[in-house]
């Protein structure tokens, strides 16, 4: 089992950036004219936490070639030996396959709306059906759900903290999110929000 997880690990991330972010960021491109990818590279607020996004998915990628790649690492990322379970392996596996399909689901349901950061130069569309018409932040619920699966696959410290980081990140997300939306959409987003929960 150990052998599969430090295989698959790799694959995992490889597959979610390349499907859910590259892939779909160069189809949404091609049909907007535009990148989708708007996060701030300024030393604002909303800068920073996109600044932060960025760090935590390269040390997601970095931990990932650390753990894979060096099997006798695992002693130096502190595992929390009591959440280790050989049986319950498969099922956190397929939490996280879960997480992967959810998201790239959730994204293909925006469309043309799909947006890293926030667009304040385009009017997208409001999207409430398909997996929106369950949760307002479908794909930061499956980026939560591939992270919470990473942690209880592999329970050490570090994939506690980009669990953490990673969680508190999307929260601070989706409230910046929210307030544009309002602004974006007035009472159309507030009645969508009245009927849908922000998360599940």
């Amino acid at each position: 089992m150990e052998q599969i997880i430090r295989i698959g690990l790799p694959i995992y991330f490889v597959l979610f950036f390349g499907i859910a972010f590259v892939l779909k960021s160069l189809f949404v491109a091609k049909r907007i004219g535009k990148n989708p990818l708007v996060l701030p590279k300024d030393d604002s607020a909303y800068g920073l936490i996109g600044l932060y996004f960025k760090l935590t998915m390269f040390g997601l990628l970095c931990y990932t070639i650390f753990y894979s790649f060096l099997p006798d690492s695992n002693s130096y990322l502190l595992p929390i030996k009591i959440l280790e379970n050989q049986n319950l392996k498969y099922v956190e596996i397929g939490i996280m396959i879960v997480g992967l399909i959810w998201t790239i689901i959730a994204q293909n349901h925006m469309k043309e709306s799909w947006r890293i950061g926030i667009d304040t130069e385009t009017k997208t569309k409001l999207i409430t059906t398909g997996l929106f018409g369950i949760s307002r932040n479908p794909i930061f619920l499956g980026m939560i759900v591939s992270l919470v699966g990473l942690f209880f696959l592999t329970p050490n410290t570090w994939t506690l903290l980009f669990m953490i980081l990673g969680y508190v990140l999307i929260q601070i997300q989706i409230r910046l999110e929210e307030d544009f939306l309002i602004e974006q959409h007035g009472n159309e987003y507030l009645e969508y929000k009245e009927k849908v929960r922000r998360l599940v």
